[in-house]
């Protein structure tokens, strides 16, 4: 590999969840990025080898880093055999390492990703064969080096993985709940919500607390890679500068305020929730910022006159209808007289149900947890009478 030099730029792509892409912009404008164009479910920049390496620790909403190493277009298999060979695989990879080939496939003439994969893993391998007589091993769970392959409409883009493990992944979580909400989502809608990392953050069906952890690593400005267990893709890649990594490692420690900067409380009707929720929290260090306590939503009231409120109730379908839709109306109810003086948002996969809510949501965000289409609504609880002045 052509020892990429540390100032000089080349272009990324960041993955992300659907409905999060301008959220993961913002973070890459924040680490001085350039050419940031927003697409489908990813971001392209430009950025050098640092930034590379920052994106990775500090994106919150991002999924994976992506180098583009070359862009064609493969009519038929032959074409993309031969296009995917026109690489010389051993400036990225040697034979006794192992790789992976993550192939996404839209609207082209291939329909299976997993074929497409099969096809370009033969083209690196038999390259190497011609070359040496020997071959480098797949291995899908931990390779020495991911490769990304996208191609869409015939256009294929291959990309080394710089991340790795997907950055979702942070590495807090021993203890999860039956429905642990994704972390790049939880970190997406509170970005999302427009709290202001100074206000009173509550969520008040905490589960296993990922909304709380993710809210108390921004306040406190902690990069989310800094707890990640396995190394970052670019970690064995021939261009690897550990003594840069060490250097943005270093500084991501540095930038931590150690002072607690706001009250993020969390509460669960579940014993076990709590439990785990506590577990979670003492892996990433902050029992001085998050504020866990047993306690049903029903019988609570805000411990301060204005804040933001976010909610991920259940939405399964295990819950009896009618359980469900008082559930709803409950939680309406419990917002509007007990969290006057809040913003409200309730992430919710059931829309139906939503409608017992009963108050009137000022903005409907639409987002996924994986596959189910969600909303991300919001309630603006005033206190007192309503004031004049639309809805946003």
């Amino acid at each position: 590999m052509a020892k990429q030099k540390q100032n000089e730029n080349f272009n990324i792509i960041a993955t992300t969840l659907s409905g999060l892409e301008e959220v993961l912009a913002a973070e890459l404008r924040d680490l001085d990025m350039e050419f940031i164009k927003v697409g489908n479910r990813a971001v392209t920049c430009s950025g050098n080898l640092r930034q590379l390496y920052e994106a990775n620790l500090w994106c919150r909403t991002a999924i994976r880093i992506l180098k583009p190493i070359r862009n064609f277009k493969a009519r038929d298999e032959k074409d993309l055999y031969e296009q995917v060979q026109k690489t010389n695989w051993s400036e990225y990879l040697d034979v006794d390492q192992t790789f992976a080939i993550d192939a996404v496939v839209s609207h082209s003439t291939f329909e299976h990703s997993l074929y497409v994969a099969q096809l370009t893993k033969d083209a690196i391998v038999d390259q190497f064969r011609k070359k040496t007589g020997e071959r480098p091993s797949v291995d899908r769970i931990r390779p020495d080096l991911r490769i990304n392959l996208h191609m869409h409409e015939n256009m294929v883009t291959l990309s080394l993985d710089s991340s790795g493990d997907s950055l979702h992944r942070r590495g807090y979580r021993l203890q999860t709940n039956v429905a642990p909400l994704n972390e790049v989502l939880a970190a997406g809608i509170i970005a999302l919500s427009g709290w202001d990392k100074k206000s009173t953050f509550i969520d008040p069906m905490c589960g296993s607390g990922t909304f709380l952890i993710e809210a108390a690593l921004m306040a406190q400005n902690i990069a989310p890679g800094l707890f990640r267990r396995d190394p970052f893709g670019f970690e064995k890649w021939k261009d690897y500068n550990e003594q840069l990594f060490e250097m943005v490692w270093n500084t991501a420690e540095a930038k931590e305020r150690k002072t607690a900067q706001t009250e993020i409380v969390g509460y669960d009707i579940d014993p076990d929730y709590i439990e785990a929720t506590k577990t979670n929290v003492a892996n990433v260090g902050l029992q001085h910022v998050i504020k866990v306590q047993e306690a049903d939503f029903f019988e609570t009231t805000a411990p301060a006159d204005h804040g933001v409120l976010v909610m991920n109730p259940p939405y399964n379908e295990r819950i009896q209808s009618d359980d469900i839709n008082l559930l709803y109306k409950n939680i309406g109810d419990t917002l509007k007289n007990n969290y006057q003086g809040f913003d409200a948002f309730v992430f919710t996969g059931n829309l139906d149900a939503a409608k017992s809510i009963g108050l009137r949501a000022s903005r409907r965000t639409p987002l996924y947890n994986g596959p189910i289409d969600c909303r991300l609504l919001k309630y603006e609880l005033y206190s007192g009478s309503r004031r004049s002045g639309g809805e946003e």
